[in-house]
């Protein structure tokens, strides 16, 4: 049976010309998605969007795939998705390229894409960056050909991804991460990779294995200079084979967001090869998509300007080569 479209009254700002045109999609079962998805498009119309259609989702997995093809077809203006990390990252493999814009409203546990955005994380002043945010260009993942906005990893998160439970991160938020991965930790098994970047090859054991291309990961800044449209994937370990070491690198990347990625030896390219010693998941943006191995490497390139976005009027491009769209 195809999945159902559930959808509600669309909401219209009174005719007004020039006013944004836009279709909502919002994921209800994201951490706050199932409590403020029906506000969210007469909240759009009071500040001058035109509201097109609204999709409210309660089965991203099996509804997205059909949705987003069928409703970009008719190429919106703008496609406001209230979601979590998770479902941006299925929304940007359709949304990647094209003029549509994105307007993002952060509802998931720990929302590291609209934070690397520079986004408000309370509905209310998110919808206003929707309505009155300047659109930029930003740059876009590919782990071998996934779009991703935020982040891929190998390792402990992809335990962590699969292993915890929706109601708990809906009651405990980011700490039902902290949780899962302390539970994890106990029993997960380090691994060897070799990540090439640049021409040069790195070769670690390590628990947990990251390349980003925003500039949040877990809820904080990975480093002062990391950005989301600069043109640059940031590859980085979290401790390396004893369990205690990761710990302690969780806790100095929370604490020291203020310095510089090459205080923290970070390695920065615009394509990253890693290669493992078994055969591993991905977790991309909080969902497990794809694997790495000996035999199966993990390319990961970044796409310059690759999605127009709704950013705050405040929002600091880093790349002066990326312009606003």
């Amino acid at each position: 049976m195809p999945p159902v479209d559930r959808r509600t009254p669309a909401a219209s700002a009174p005719g007004r010309a020039g006013a944004p045109e836009a279709v909502v999609v919002v994921n209800a079962r994201s951490r706050r998605g199932a409590v403020l998805h029906d506000r969210i498009a007469p909240a759009l119309a009071a500040r001058g969007v035109r509201v097109l259609d609204v999709h409210v989702v309660r089965d991203p997995g099996a509804e997205l795939p059909e949705l987003l093809p069928r409703v970009l077809a008719t190429e919106p203006p703008m496609l406001v998705v209230g979601s979590g990390d998770g479902t941006l990252a299925t929304v940007v493999d359709h949304l990647a390229g094209r003029s549509t814009v994105l307007g993002y409203l952060p509802l998931g546990t720990t929302n590291n894409t609209g934070r690397s955005l520079g986004l408000p994380l309370r509905l209310g002043a998110a919808l206003d960056v929707v309505a009155h945010g300047r659109t930029v260009g930003v740059d876009l993942g590919r782990a071998n050909d996934d779009w991703f906005a935020n982040l891929v990893s190998v390792g402990l998160s992809s335990e962590v991804a699969g292993r915890t439970p929706h109601l708990l991160k809906r009651r405990l938020g980011r700490a039902a991460y902290a949780l899962t991965a302390a539970r994890a930790l106990a029993t997960h098994r380090p691994f060897e990779a070799e990540v090439t970047a640049d021409g040069r090859t790195l070769r670690v054991r390590t628990h947990q294995l990251n390349v980003a291309n925003g500039r949040v990961h877990a809820g904080t800044a990975i480093a002062a200079d990391a950005g989301i449209d600069d043109r640059l994937l940031v590859a980085y370990t979290l401790g390396g084979a004893h369990p205690a070491s990761v710990v302690a690198a969780a806790a100095h990347q929370a604490t020291t967001p203020w310095r510089p990625l090459g205080h923290k030896g970070y390695v920065t390219a615009a394509q990253v090869r890693v290669v493992t010693d078994r055969r591993l998941p991905l977790d991309v943006d909080g969902e497990l998509a794809g694997w790495v191995g000996p035999d199966e490497p993990l390319v990961v390139r970044v796409d310059a300007g690759a999605l127009r976005v709704r950013v705050p009027q405040g929002f600091v491009l880093r790349d002066p080569l990326t312009h606003e769209r």
